[in-house]
């Protein structure tokens, strides 16, 4: 979908979110933005509409599966959907597990399915649409240091994957976007060293030239990118998970 239009985004009070937001406002463009700070997201749409786009800015909180598909329904038609709202909380085993999962899959997992099931329902009659699913690098294996969030993207990544096969011959082009560190809230909790840090501009760039070319994957950096592949292809599941328990806990 070159040139969208019509363009939501969820989460996009701060972070990647909002990067996106402000890389395609624009004069002739119509943004429906999403997030659960008022102050914040208020923000983000005088920004954006400063650069002569029409901003329309909605409280919402992506796990409440009925006013998210009101929301998409009432913003239709859309030409591009971006399921982007995330969040990631540190666990440790002290933790209750189950707690813990529900509380990142409602919205790491739950929140991408109450964003990407509606705006399919839009497109599907019209042939059209392009939907975006941000993953992460860390969806690439389940890490012992991060093991409900990489699971969590793990889930979504596998999910855009199958979807884009499937919705590919009816006319709607599903990408899964897999970045690295990049500045936000969710990076803003980590203390450790973060390899090949990016901030939230360059990465909107990215992601959108990757969106124009209709990438089916779209991650960065590439150094990080082909790091994980070649650990991936190369090295044996028990000594991925050796290697991946000693990494710095989030």
């Amino acid at each position: 979908m070159k040139n969208p239009k019509s363009i939501l985004i969820t989460g996009a009070s701060s972070g990647i979110g909002e990067a996106l937001a402000n890389e395609y406002a624009a004069s002739g463009i119509k943004l429906y933005i999403s997030g659960q700070n008022k102050a914040r997201l208020d923000h983000v749409k005088k920004t954006c509409e400063s650069k002569g786009a029409i901003v329309y800015a909605e409280l919402i909180n992506v796990k409440d599966e009925t006013a998210m598909k009101g929301w998409l329904n009432q913003c239709a038609p859309l030409d591009l959907v971006i399921a982007n709202a995330g969040i990631g909380l540190s666990y440790s085993t002290d933790q209750d597990l189950a707690e813990h999962t529900k509380a990142i899959f409602d919205v790491n997992v739950h929140g991408v399915f109450n964003t990407v099931h509606p705006a399919i329902s839009i497109m599907q009659p019209a042939g059209k649409g392009q939907i975006a699913i941000i993953s992460s690098l860390a969806g690439y294996f389940g890490m012992s240091s991060a093991p409900i969030y990489s699971t969590s993207k793990v889930c979504v990544k596998a999910y855009g994957e199958a979807l884009r096969g499937l919705y590919q011959p009816l006319g709607i082009e599903i990408n899964v976007i897999c970045p690295g560190f990049v500045r936000s809230r969710i990076t803003e909790q980590n203390k450790f060293p973060m390899p090949l840090f990016m901030e939230g501009e360059k990465a909107a760039r990215i992601i959108k030239q990757g969106l124009d070319k209709n990438k089916a994957h779209i991650a960065f950096p590439w150094q990080t990118k082909w790091s994980f592949a070649l650990l991936i292809r190369l090295l044996p599941s028990w000594l991925l998970i050796k290697i991946f328990s000693k990494a710095p806990q989030k």
